[in-house]
């Protein structure tokens, strides 16, 4: 059943991205956009072939992990329909706490930010994948397993989402009207991928938008998107856009006075410093702010 479920998913989704990939390449050719270049298409296979490895090689410790705390669950839903409807929201609300741990505490940035490091943004950036991510994914999907979800149908569900989130990153398409208010649009994604101050850590969800909404980290695009870093890496070999942060902690590391400064560097919020020399993106709105004002 495993591997029918998966073939299904790679038999719906190659003829996608081939399809919509090759659209936007010839768009952005005949239309002198830019949005593609070699040496970024390049990147993200690799970064993708780095994560697609390692999670094939963890996925059964995963499944088996999930399926040890499933015998332990607290109830069950029995109809099939209500199952599969309620396993949606309840996986999207788990990957926006994965993603947004992902973002504010730096241990984990420094996986995710590869994700991010791309100057360019197009359809194979959403390949871009954060590479040792599927070392510790699972644990976000423990709580649903107790809630009486099997871990192969679990694992199932975040593999349909991903098709989505993939096809997000694009800036062909602009805003899609009343879909703005339900579903994670192109145009919510670019405002993620954004380096611009305001666009910091914002817009979380792969699904659905409106736990963005809820939790406080929505923002619109409303303001021209810059992508990359707030400091862009500047070697794009291939163990640099890997473990360019964790090279970076080692070194605040040495800068810290005291122990809780050391724990702030590896935990704390990326941005974050001792001394006041980096900020926070929280920090960086505060100052933007004060400065409107002015």
């Amino acid at each position: 059943m495993q591997e029918f479920r998966e073939s299904l998913l790679i038999l719906v989704s190659l003829p996608i991205y081939v399809i919509v990939i090759g659209g936007e390449l010839l768009y952005s050719y005949f239309h002198q956009k830019q949005y593609y270049t070699g040496k970024g298409i390049l990147a993200n296979v690799y970064l993708s072939a780095l994560n697609f490895s390692l999670d094939i090689l963890v996925r059964g410790i995963c499944l088996f992990i999930l399926n040890y705390f499933y015998q332990f669950k607290f109830f069950e839903i029995q109809h099939v329909v209500l199952y599969w409807i309620v396993l949606l929201f309840a996986e999207d609300l788990m990957y926006y706490w994965l993603h947004r741990v992902d973002h504010y505490c730096r241990f984990f940035w420094a996986v995710h930010v590869t994700h991010h490091s791309s100057e360019e943004f197009n359809l194979t950036v959403g390949f871009r994948s954060s590479v040792f991510q599927p070392l510790y994914r699972f644990i976000y999907f423990i709580p649903l397993a107790l809630c009486g979800f099997r871990g192969i149908d679990i694992m199932f569900m975040y593999a349909a989402t991903q098709i989505f989130g993939i096809l997000v990153h694009t800036q062909t398409i602009k805003k899609l009207g009343f879909l703005e208010y339900i579903i994670v649009t192109p145009s919510h994604h670019r405002v993620h991928h954004g380096s611009n101050v305001k666009y910091l850590d914002k817009n979380l969800g792969m699904l659905f938008i409106f736990w963005d909404k809820l939790f406080g980290t929505f923002q619109p695009e409303d303001e021209k998107v810059k992508y990359g870093l707030t400091k862009n890496i500047e070697k794009h070999n291939p163990l640099t856009m890997v473990f360019h942060e964790w090279k970076n902690i080692f070194i605040d590391l040495k800068k810290g006075r005291s122990f809780k400064d050391k724990i702030l560097y590896v935990f704390g919020p990326p941005g974050w410093s001792h001394d006041g020399s980096t900020k926070t993106s929280n920090q960086l709105r505060a100052e933007l702010k004060n400065k409107t004002k002015l």
